[in-house]
């Protein structure tokens, strides 16, 4: 099937706090943006239960958040679309392509905000329990376990905030730590310390889970003395770091060693035009407010950079007749492209043979001018090259 192709001033892979804050930014500069996501919108933030820590709520839940963030954004013009799977991506400081199920994308622009997935549990059993025991979304499935005895494990703040929200539900909620004290901030763990069904394992580590059909068990071990036991419960939910989602995007962008984007303090890739933001991007601190911080300045860095695109393409001309084959291919490999050009067209007027003499040097077309490059009929290399100056 050919798909049909799509010109665009800017596409946002994702659709997280950055993704949605980056197409609220660009749509308010009259910039044309399509955001794409394979997932849910609002990412990771719409599966927390409560966040504290965001400037203008003193408390409100993920949901709520994304829910508020989508609305703004499609308001100002942004489109969401999150039906449309991403197939395959190619950058180049030329050209950008997005192939989906259903289009080839050409933007003048990139965004990629596809964040971060939860790290699996490196226990033997996690594949067999995963939604039979294992979990990663407290707000998802902790309903499921109702009065019955749970485990999280994890030491940062999300590992104790989703506790509490397990606290809940659950008959009791037991905190495994591989070390004797938690990377969070003081308020949470002010906070779990005083919730009564919650109880703290420091020093100890998830070695696997047990039971027939569901978890039954977990096999735990002391990290100072080695020593294994067994803890009775329904399920572990497990917050032990994140990783990016960036699998799409291997041999097309620079990434570091744990698959994060590699970007600048302007969100710049290593390819021109395309841009990073979030939890994606290699960065020490990962919070919903530094996603939107990032997504502001991803966002205003491309508007930049289309403009001057836009700008720089309208020195692109193309003189032609209407018979001319090759002046057709000139014409058609600039538009699958993406790039502007005007067309002067040549008839057999001897003022207007000599405006072709003048620029090339000889009265035949196509002749093609790309700032001061002169193209002399239809070479595609001649093109690529010329255009790398743009």
């Amino acid at each position: 099937m050919n798909k049909e192709e799509k010109q665009i001033d800017l596409i946002v892979i994702g659709a997280g706090p950055a993704g949605l804050t980056a197409g609220i930014y660009a749509t308010r500069a009259n910039v044309e943006t399509l955001i794409l996501e394979n997932n849910i919108i609002g990412g990771q933030m719409r599966s927390s239960y409560t966040i504290e820590n965001y400037p203008g709520f003193d408390n409100i839940t993920g949901m709520e958040l994304a829910d508020k963030m989508e609305a703004q954004a499609t308001s100002e013009g942004a489109t969401i679309d999150e039906f449309d799977f991403i197939e395959s991506v190619s950058f180049s400081d030329q050209e950008k392509i997005i192939e989906t199920g259903d289009y080839i994308y050409k933007p003048k622009a990139v965004i990629i905000a596809t964040g971060a997935s939860p790290k699996k549990l490196p226990i033997p059993n996690e594949s067999k329990y995963l939604g039979k025991g294992v979990h990663y979304c407290a707000v998802c499935d902790g309903a499921n376990y109702a009065d019955e005895e749970i485990a999280v494990v994890g030491g940062g703040s999300a590992a104790l905030e989703e506790a509490m929200y397990l606290a809940r539900l659950a008959k009791k909620v037991t905190i495994i730590r591989r070390y004797d004290s938690f990377h969070a901030e003081a308020k949470v763990i002010n906070e779990v310390e005083q919730v009564a069904n919650i109880e703290i394992l420091y020093n100890h580590d998830l070695v696997n889970v047990e039971g027939d059909e569901f978890v039954e068990r977990a096999i735990i071990r002391n990290t100072q003395t080695g020593k294994e036991s067994t803890l009775p419960i329904k399920a572990v939910f497990g917050y032990i770091g994140t990783e990016p989602k960036t699998d799409l995007f291997k041999g097309n962008i620079s990434l570091d060693q744990s698959g994060y984007i590699i970007t600048d303090e302007s969100m710049q890739t290593n390819v021109k035009g395309v841009y990073a933001a979030g939890d994606v991007r290699q960065k020490e601190f990962r919070q919903v407010s530094t996603a939107v911080a990032d997504g502001t300045i991803a966002a205003l860095k491309a508007e930049k950079y289309i403009v001057a695109k836009k700008e720089k393409c309208v020195m692109v001309k193309v003189y032609s007749v209407q018979w001319c084959g090759p002046c057709q291919k000139v014409k058609k490999y600039l538009d699958s492209k993406g790039i502007p050009y005007e067309v002067v067209t040549v008839a057999d007027a001897k003022e207007e043979r000599d405006v072709v003499l003048q620029v090339s040097g000889q009265r035949s077309v196509p002749v093609t001018t790309i700032n001061d490059k002169v193209i002399i009929g239809f070479d595609k290399h001649q093109i690529d090259e010329a255009l790398k100056n743009l």
